[in-house]
């Protein structure tokens, strides 16, 4: 099957700004490219793209004063295999693990385990170690925090969204990341494009799904606790420590986003959308 994706953003900059964007994809297992995800600019402004620390490809940029679009649209082929399940798949002990690993343990930003360290052995410390205690995590993270765009906060973590019971998909996933690190399971977080494909369509705008990788025997594996399914057709973008290491865009400097506009969709039959 071949899914369409891509974005379309405006942003105002009253004076030129420095700029850091972190959209281009990754692709998983099954998936290939037909057409890449170029970004495109309205204006000709000069781009360096890098790789951070997390192995993720950044673009560096500065917009000169006033409006700038920002667009990709890509083609990729994918198996149109739902995400695999490894219920075997086991936790390390600590002394274990690889050393690029240990920092997906540890308290971060949005992730404050300190605060969670007892709640979490509370109510997960009894159960089996391995993919169903995390299984567990992420059933009880869909069950008790109510979905809602309207509680979006930019600056809500994981301890608060265990408390107030309400978040978007970010939250879910850092709860659940939290909760997993307290037990000593590494967890990161991801983002990427999501569509509805094998599933109801939603009502809401597509925007970019946040989910989490557990580290569980030897390798990472997907798991998304606001949909709390395995999934067709996902497409990753960035891996971090939460959502403050993968931002879509870091501006050091004003900058005002005008129009946010994210697609993806099966289009086996569709031809790429024409934007700008």
């Amino acid at each position: 099957m071949h899914i369409r994706y891509g974005y379309e953003l405006i942003f105002s900059t009253p004076v030129p700004t420095h700029m850091i964007l972190m959209l281009h994809t990754h692709l998983g297992r099954g998936q290939t490219y037909v057409m890449a995800d170029k970004m495109q600019l309205s204006r000709n402004v000069p781009l360096q793209v890098y790789t951070d620390g997390f192995g993720n490809t950044c673009t560096r940029l500065e917009l000169p004063s006033g409006p700038t679009r920002i667009t990709a649209d890509a083609l990729v082929e994918d198996s149109g295999v739902k995400e695999p399940i490894a219920l075997s798949a086991q936790e390390h002990p600590v002394r274990e693990l690889p050393f690029e690993v240990l920092q997906f343990l540890l308290s971060s930003r949005y992730c404050d385990t300190e605060v969670l360290m007892a709640e979490a052995w509370r109510l997960f410390g009894h159960l089996p170690p391995g993919w169903n205690r995390v299984q567990a995590i992420c059933d009880f993270v869909h069950q008790h925090v109510s979905f809602d765009y309207r509680y979006a906060r930019s600056t809500r973590t994981a301890s608060e969204t265990f408390f107030e019971r309400q978040g978007v998909c970010r939250d879910f996933a850092h709860l659940a990341i939290a909760l997993c690190r307290c037990l000593n399971i590494p967890a990161r977080y991801c983002t990427g494009y999501l569509g509805d494909i094998g599933v109801p369509a939603a009502e809401a705008p597509m925007d970019f799904a946040g989910c989490m990788e557990v580290y569980l025997g030897g390798q990472w594996h997907l798991f998304d606790p606001r949909n709390n399914e395995r999934r067709i057709g996902r497409i990753l973008i960035a891996r971090g420590r939460d959502a403050g290491d993968v931002a879509i865009s870091t501006a050091f400097g004003p900058a005002c986003l005008q129009l946010f506009k994210v697609w993806t969709d099966q289009a086996d039959s569709t031809p790429l959308r024409r934007v700008g």
